[in-house]
């Protein structure tokens, strides 16, 4: 009898099951797109469907920060730091920044950031310039040191900022250091056992049991910062790898760009640190050896920006689209990893049909096949609205930045794709400098000479089994 009822039974359940998820996806997927595919999924593949989404699909993140958070947040300054008020940008920079004053004012009810001035920011290009600037900040701490690295390499030198860390830590410095947990596994043995035999507290972000390196997954924290002594930052998209020092001529060489930071911004940067920090160990950093007075160091305002799938989602992406639409005469924009959804693509697009010039900087031949694929389906609808796209040759440019009007720049480690703009932990600066903007715009003209435009010819003029395979991966744009 019981066997004859066990298969209405499980019939029963895994309709409740489906109907129990169905009414999960609607509720928590903002996404129409992302929630149709996952009740398709759910529906057409019951079993599988339901596996992936409970196992992929939800945001389990967000749950914990919202635990861990609850109380009240670590890494706030010890000194109130001096705010601007976005209206009051054209007084305290000068005559042209008020069609900026609104992208500034968004800029703060998006993120609850706030703008402070007297900030310098210092570009540093490659390794060669940033690691030796870096290991000497990092010499010269005298009370602190806090270091967030998504790759952190078991290599030259890896091994020289571990020296560092560890004779910081041996003359009385505080140190903490994290490392995402599977950037830490692109080298092996990883740098962690280094870093605990010089008794350098480590942490690793976000244990996973998984025992492979997978370049796919989500959820990391992609943030790079380091700070020394609470008022000397470093922030970009550099990762500590000898790749990125090619002065070494290394196997796969990485272009980058890194930036110093002065001035009270840098209290931003040690909180989000701080943030990170107590998600992982635990542990409130607090206090003056954290977080001393900063004195004002440069003309520079600026804003820090953290954005992750957590109660900062979708900040990073709501600021791009306010930039795009406050552009008056051009963008300059450069990016590793080039996978805009349906609005930002809209928004680039607009604004170069508007008579603004756009300008995108990527690398012809990407470390990841699969995301090179997929960004040069979308590319062709961006070239015919008038955007300009610009093919830079090797060693690998894994630059991130976003010029707009000789005005603005917003720097750090996010990429415009899904991965960084909704699915990742990452951490951007804006900054209201012309002299930083004309220093960037240098840089970035100096890259592009070396490319090539492509042109719509080109993207049509592919076999078709390649524009075919584009399409496909396209359509997992989401997940790569």
């Amino acid at each position: 009898m019981i066997g004859q009822i066990l298969p209405y039974l499980a019939g029963l359940a895994t309709i409740a099951a489906m109907l129990g998820t169905a009414v999960h996806v609607i509720q928590c997927k903002q996404d129409v797109r992302a929630a149709a595919g996952w009740l398709g999924l759910v529906w057409f593949a019951p079993v599988l469907g339901m596996l992936l989404y409970w196992t992929f699909g939800i945001n389990r993140i967000k749950r914990r920060a919202r635990i861990i958070f609850s109380d009240s947040r670590p890494g706030q300054p010890q000194q109130p730091l001096r705010a601007i008020q976005p209206e009051r940008l054209p007084y305290q920079l000068g005559h042209g920044w008020e069609g900026l004053s609104k992208l500034a004012g968004l800029s703060e009810r998006i993120t609850s950031q706030p703008l402070l001035a007297g900030n310098s920011f210092l570009p540093l290009v490659n390794g060669d310039q940033a690691y030796p600037v870096m290991i000497q900040a990092i010499q010269e701490a005298r009370c602190s040191v806090t270091l967030s690295t998504y790759i952190f390499g078991n290599d030259i030198w890896g091994k020289r900022f571990t020296k560092a860390l560890g004779q910081a830590r041996a003359r009385g410095v505080s140190v903490r250091v994290l490392i995402d947990d599977i950037g830490a596994r692109y080298s092996l043995p990883s740098i962690c056992r280094a870093l605990r035999q010089e008794q350098v507290p480590v942490a690793r972000f976000m244990r996973s049991f998984k025992p492979w390196r997978f370049r796919y997954y989500n959820l990391r924290n992609h943030r790079k910062i380091l700070v020394v002594d609470g008022r000397t930052g470093f922030t970009g998209g550099m990762n500590i790898q000898a790749g990125n020092v090619l002065a070494d001529r290394t196997e796969h060489p990485v272009q980058d760009l890194h930036f110093r930071v002065d001035g009270p911004v840098v209290a931003e940067l040690q909180s989000a640190f701080c943030d990170d920090w107590k998600f992982t160990t635990g542990e409130i950093l607090t206090g003056p050896k954290w977080f001393p007075e900063i004195k004002e160091t440069g003309k520079a305002v600026a804003r820090g920006i953290s954005d992750g799938p957590d109660e900062d989602y979708d900040k990073l992406r709501f600021v791009l689209l306010g930039a795009l639409s406050c552009a008056q005469h051009f963008i300059f924009i450069a990016c590793p990893y080039f996978l805009p959804d349906r609005e930002l693509c809209a928004g680039l697009k607009i604004a170069a049909m508007k008579g603004v010039r756009v300008t995108i900087l990527l690398p012809e031949k990407s470390n990841l096949k699969m995301v090179h694929w997929a960004a040069w389906a979308g590319l062709k609808e961006l070239i015919q609205a008038g955007c300009s796209i610009i093919l830079t040759p090797g060693p690998f440019e894994h630059t991130k930045a976003m010029l707009l009007d000789d005005m603005w720049v917003l720097l750090g480690s996010a990429n415009w794709d899904p991965r960084s703009l909704q699915l990742n932990f990452e951490y951007n600066v804006e900054v209201y400098d012309r002299d930083l903007a004309e220093t960037v715009g240098r840089l970035l003209e100096e890259k592009a000479s070396l490319g090539r435009e492509l042109s719509l010819e080109e993207i049509q003029g592919q076999p078709y089994l390649s524009r075919l395979r584009n399409q496909v991966f396209r359509l997992f744009s989401p997940y790569l």
